[in-house]
């Protein structure tokens, strides 16, 4: 099993996990980790590494790690912890489709390096604009006796 933390700036760590929860259920070898405002950089790194640590107890496949923001503390501290742990991969611009996709494949993964491809992949696609353009032309369109969008 591929272990996962998530982490970011505020309660971004344990609010998406709130939603992973509700959608997903309960996840295993997984840890949320917050960068409150009251905490120190050296705090949050720490709490990472602890993370690391125990997650390399039960996880022989890696870990990934997943960040709001590249270039944010919380994504820097936990590049810096994965130089003294070995196959970690931090990944940054998490959204919900990507750790629930991540969330929920990770149990049939073999390679934390291809689980990192696949996390970008599967956010990249899931940022979308509703066209209202398109939306006028389907309505144009004769209906069909189907239900649904």
């Amino acid at each position: 099993m591929i272990g996962l933390i998530v982490t970011g700036h505020g309660n971004f760590a344990t609010g998406i996990t709130s939603s992973l929860r509700l959608i997903a259920g309960e996840p295993t070898d997984y840890a949320a980790v917050d960068f409150t405002i009251e905490m120190s950089t050296e705090q949050l790194e720490e709490r990472l590494d602890a993370a690391m640590t125990s997650l390399e107890a039960t996880c022989d496949g890696g870990i990934l790690v997943l960040s709001d923001l590249a270039g944010g503390s919380p994504f820097k501290m936990a590049v810096m912890c994965s130089l003294h742990h070995p196959n970690v991969e931090v990944v940054a611009g998490t959204n919900l489709p990507m750790l629930l996709e991540i969330g929920m494949s990770r149990e049939f993964a073999s390679d934390v390096h291809a689980l990192a491809d696949q996390a970008i992949a599967t956010g990249s696609k899931q940022v979308v604009k509703f066209d209202f353009a398109a939306m006028g032309a389907q309505e144009s369109q004769p209906a069909n006796d189907e239900d649904g969008i």
